[in-house]
């Protein structure tokens, strides 16, 4: 069988069946399905005890500062929102703008908004 015809036939079960060779599968081969969770759940853990690295930040601005049309400006072109939105963030921080992004994006950001006259945290 090539690969193809599996993946034609995974497609027409049923979720009981699914079910079913996932089982034969992980007996078959003494392998678990729940392995990804189990790992991504110690991950977590070892994140406690400060081993892992964090991989994902928040950019959170704390104050607009003194010039706060320009910072709704950068709000805008950073977030895509509308200028009603953009206001309404911006009014009500502390708000988080971007959310699990990579460092360099998060600190670009911060570095956008601050050249604005926002305060910015990244956490």
């Amino acid at each position: 069988m090539t690969t193809q015809e599996i993946l034609e036939s995974v497609k027409n079960m049923t979720v009981l069946e699914l079910n079913e060779l996932v089982k034969a599968i992980e007996e078959e081969f003494g392998v678990t399905a729940a392995a990804p969770v189990a790992f991504g759940g110690a991950g977590a853990g070892a994140g406690d005890g400060g081993a892992a690295e964090q991989t994902e930040f928040d950019v959170i601005l704390t104050s607009a500062g003194a010039s706060k049309i320009g910072v709704i400006k950068v709000v805008r072109e950073i977030t895509g929102l509308g200028l009603k939105e953009a206001k309404e963030l911006v009014d009500n921080a502390p708000k988080p703008i971007k959310e699990k992004i990579a460092k360099e994006d998060a600190d670009g950001i911060k570095a956008k908004l601050e050249e604005a006259g926002a305060s910015v945290e990244v956490k």
